[in-house]
């Protein structure tokens, strides 16, 4: 079924409904943004506890980004934006007013310390100056922009201007881009682990509540709506009571902290409808019965207005309703979760008029616009490949059954005790993964110490007593050279580095662990099958671009020290490389693979290695070169998407792999 119309006669409603749904879904900046979020590193340095992506098909949904402070994962750093240039071409002060409004009903979802008081802005202005009337209609933007925030008591103490935003052609034509002002909001964390997903949880007999931020009637002037007809409109929302937005903000904070919110979404570029189905798409298992009758407005008005407002998942509806009814906030229920259903599809009712939406359809409809945009930058056949698999590769999870996600299983802390086992982190100019690693490694048990290359090759470092080595992933020398070639270059050709590396592989007491630009070191410098005539090598994705996402692997049965006692699980960890594919040039049972890939296809298998691979260990299960990075999956929260009935967990089933590494050494190899 694609949208249908139930117990209403006239059908050229329900087929102008459907239209107009897919048309505003189809609008770039509301469609998937999937073509641009997979091609950038959202997992770099480790620290990253929210970035794009989010749900079990990892789709670009989430309402902001945040950073932990340390590897602690408590404090931390979110960060949002917004914009309204649509609406600023009507009415510039209303312009600037939603785009601050966007950026905090973005950010709300973090519990920030101080709650609104907390939050920073920053302002890029992006103006056609000189030009008839538009100095004027950037004072009144201004004005509003530093009206609103002094009303909501946050300050703009920094941004920038581009106010020569004109082009002129030879053939006399002048365009002039649109006054906008983007918002970029930032706010310390009190804990990253709280912050609210977009992705509703798949629960029984939970609501959706609607929660009004503007005081303002529901209007469509500068919305994604009146893009698809041609128009702008004339009459454009913003928010009428600064205080209201205030307190509701706070009110929102409060839940949050206590974490009495599911999942949450904003309401912005295509309004209510889609905010409802973006709640839905990153998970195969939803729908919802949603109901907006209630809400005092015309249909189209009620799906398509772009007025600040946010949507709730909530498990005690009447305890949340009375909470804002307490403080005179706003609030209506507007939908059921379904999770019995067998077809995802979002039944909509207003007042006398119903229909059912097929998310799967509409989903579709929204990612293709991504779809048509990859095909520039991946080639028709990859992009076709993404589009048709991105909602068949889930992520899903086989941890221990012993597993209890404490530290105190594996005896160790974050208060680390002296150790007389040794790990050296090797690193090169450009690389960034070294700190995530070290302290993988310092809190599975090692001493750890940093090791550049320039380190080996003036022998200031000889590894002598050192135990285990890493090549840490990074760009090493910009990878100018190609991926690891010119790292692989600086060992090979400076004696006393050669020297040191050879001894250390001498050696039968040690371990070493290449993770991707350090995978791409260890195969460079045949560390891992020196005995194979045809040796593997590392080739650029078959995408031909950079492939950053939140994946599956499976641990297969194998010899590796590291990897071994982890044999038969199916775990989620992150790939960031553009040149990760694995050549194997003999049968597969030349070589010891303890990892695959969850999926075969693309982009599940990011880089189209064969054999599916992920990791090559050595015959005696000492050394591992992978692509995947593990140290920056060791906590639930680093994971795009962590098992929702293992939230307490205070670490991750890959830790075993780095205290296993310790053990190993502790006994004497």
């Amino acid at each position: 079924m694609d949208l249908v119309l139930i117990f209403h006669k006239d059908n050229s409603m329900r087929e102008n409904i459907e239209q107009e749904i897919k048309d505003v879904l189809r609008l770039e900046a509301v469609a998937c943004k999937d073509w641009l979020t997979n091609k950038v590193d959202r997992s770099v340095t480790g620290k990253v506890a929210m970035q794009q992506c989010c749900g079990a098909l990892q789709l670009p949904l989430n309402n902001l980004g945040a950073l932990a402070i340390d590897f602690r994962g408590e404090k931390g750093m979110a960060t949002s934006i917004g914009h309204a240039p649509a609406v600023a071409l009507v009415n510039a002060a209303h312009g600037s007013v939603m785009a601050i409004s966007e950026a905090l009903t973005n950010i709300v979802w973090a519990p920030l310390k101080d709650g609104l008081s907390a939050v920073s802005l920053s302002a890029n202005w992006m103006w056609a100056c000189k030009n008839k009337g538009e100095d004027a209609r950037l004072y009144k933007a201004v004005e509003a922009a530093s009206d609103f925030a002094c009303n909501l008591g946050i300050n703009i103490p920094t941004g920038k201007d581009s106010l020569s935003m004109t082009q002129k052609y030879p053939d006399g034509t002048t365009v002039y881009a649109p006054g906008t002002v983007i918002i970029s909001a930032i706010a310390e964390v009190e804990d990253v682990k709280k912050i609210v997903s977009p992705v509703l949880r798949a629960k029984e007999n939970t609501k959706i509540l609607y929660v009004d931020f503007s005081s303002d009637t529901l209007k469509l002037g500068g919305s994604s709506y009146a893009q698809t007809k041609n128009r702008l409109g004339n009459d454009t929302p913003t928010v009428a009571d600064a205080a209201y937005f205030k307190k509701t903000f706070n009110a929102v904070q409060q839940l949050i902290c206590e974490e009495k919110i599911l999942a949450g979404h904003d309401i912005s570029a295509g309004g209510m409808i889609t905010a409802l189905l973006e709640m839905t798409f990153a998970d195969n298992r939803l729908s919802l019965d949603v109901d907006i009758s209630a809400v005092n407005a015309d249909l189209h008005a009620v799906l398509f207005a772009e007025n600040a407002g946010i949507l709730l998942q909530v498990e005690n509806n009447q305890e949340i309703e009375d909470y804002f009814d307490n403080q005179d906030i706003r609030c209506i229920e507007v939908a059921k979760v379904d999770i019995q259903s067998q077809q995802q599809r979002l039944q909509l009712k207003k007042d006398n008029l119903f229909y059912l939406l097929d998310i799967d359809t509409l989903r579709d409809t929204w990612f293709e616009t991504s779809y048509l945009l990859d095909c520039k930058q991946s080639g028709e056949e990859k992009a076709k490949e993404r589009y048709h698999n991105f909602k068949n590769q889930e992520l899903t999870y086989k941890f221990p059954t012993d597993f209890t996600g404490k530290l105190a299983q594996y005896g160790i802390s974050h208060q680390h005790k002296h150790s007389n086992v040794k790990a050296a982190i090797i690193r090169e100019k450009g690389c960034q993964c070294d700190r995530e690693t070290a302290y993988s490694l310092y809190l599975a048990g090692f001493e750890v110490k940093d090791v550049h290359t320039t380190d080996l090759i003036s022998g200031r470092e000889n590894l002598e007593d050192v135990n285990m080595v890493v090549f840490v992933g990074g760009f090493s020398n910009s990878d100018v050279l190609g991926s690891a070639k010119g790292w692989a270059g600086a060992l090979k050709y400076n004696e006393k580095a050669r020297l040191a590396l050879e001894n250390f592989y001498k050696r039968k007491d040690t371990l070493s662990l290449g993770i991707c630009n350090g995978c791409q070191l260890m195969v460079e410098l045949d560390l891992i099958y020196p005995q194979h005539t045809q040796k593997p090598k590392m080739l650029h994705n078959d995408s031909h671009k950079f492939e950053s996402n939140f994946i599956n692997v499976d641990i297969l049965p194998n010899n590796s020290i590291m990897f071994s006692s982890l044999a038969g699980l199916r775990l989620g960890i992150w790939v960031a490389h553009g040149e990760g594919k694995f050549r194997l040039p003999c049968d597969e049972t030349a070589y010891h693979i303890p990892m695959k890939y969850g999926y075969s296809a693309y982009p599940a298998n990011p880089n189209g290695s064969d054999y599916n691979t992920a990791a090559i260990c050595s015959e005696d299960g000492r050394h591992v070169a992978m692509m995947p990075h593990l140290e920056r999956a060791v906590f639930p929260w680093q994971w795009a998407n962590y098992p929702a009935d293992r939230k307490k967990d205070e670490i991750s089933p890959w830790i075993e792999a780095f205290v296993n590494a310790r053990r190993w050494v502790e006994k004497g190899s």
